[in-house]
């Protein structure tokens, strides 16, 4: 894995933006995957920013997004469809319908979940998939014990992981205990991995994932697996790896 240390959330964001433009401009018609949570807004809104100046078009690039919530029908205010729209689809100038996510609201989620993962495939799998990490070591929504070789399905969600997203929702209203989620299998498919992870709560998640052992326990570990993944941090995220030094000196920001 290639560990890039920003000096803050800030900085970071803006690498992550950086490398996703930087792919988007390498090859037009790329097919990204996104990830939606509180880390990925500063992300979108640089993004934005280089769309407005000129300096990416998305016009020919078409996304998977990596989850949504079983129940939530796409105009729900705290949809991951209502979220892409809000902070990013809505902003550029990709293709009408060229953002996919899968219907939360689908009557037979698990056939939902099947064909979302057929309609990946056929557009050629994920050439630059994005990544938040949670606070359990999640990706996407892979809880621990998820299966490193798992596709896209249906999942049972964490208290830990309600909990951290309930400040997404009303007050009175808790998210959902079931997601469609990409399986790690299908994310390590994908050509290339960026994940982002920023602030000191996602330190030994971040050490886990990074230093410690391949385990389903912190599904995100499995990213020491893949031929190309690269890690943007901030400084705060990256404050209990034991190596930090030696990855300051090789890839110096």
């Amino acid at each position: 894995m290639k560990i890039l240390i920003l000096d803050d959330a800030k900085a970071a964001s803006a690498r992550a933006a950086g490398l996703i433009a930087a792919q988007v401009a390498a090859r037009p018609a790329s097919v990204l995957g996104l990830a939606t949570g509180g880390t990925m807004e500063a992300v979108y809104a640089r993004l934005i920013a280089l769309h407005r100046a000129g300096e990416v078009s998305f016009a020919g690039v078409s996304s998977f997004n990596l989850d949504e919530y079983v129940g939530l029908a796409g105009d729900h205010p705290c949809s991951y469809r209502h979220y892409m729209r809000e902070l990013l689809f809505d902003h550029i100038d990709m293709a009408p319908g060229a953002g996919h996510l899968p219907a939360g609201e689908a009557p037979d989620p698990e056939a939902e979940a099947l064909r979302y993962e057929e309609a990946i495939v056929a557009a050629g799998d994920i050439d630059l998939q994005l990544l938040g990490l949670g606070l359990n070591g999640h990706i996407g929504f892979n809880e621990p014990t998820s299966s490193l070789t798992s596709i896209t399905r249906l999942k049972t969600l964490t208290r830990e992981t309600r909990e951290a997203n309930a400040r997404f929702f009303p007050a009175g209203e808790t998210p959902p205990r079931l997601a469609i989620t990409m399986g790690i299998g299908t994310i390590m498919r994908a050509r290339q991995v960026l994940l982002v992870a920023t602030g000191a709560a996602k330190s030994e998640a971040v050490r886990q994932v990074i230093e410690g052992p391949v385990s389903a326990r912190w599904p995100g570990s499995v990213l020491q697996m893949h031929r190309n993944a690269t890690l943007v941090l901030d400084r705060d995220a990256a404050s209990g790896l034991e190596l930090l030094d030696y990855y300051l000196d090789i890839h110096p920001e």
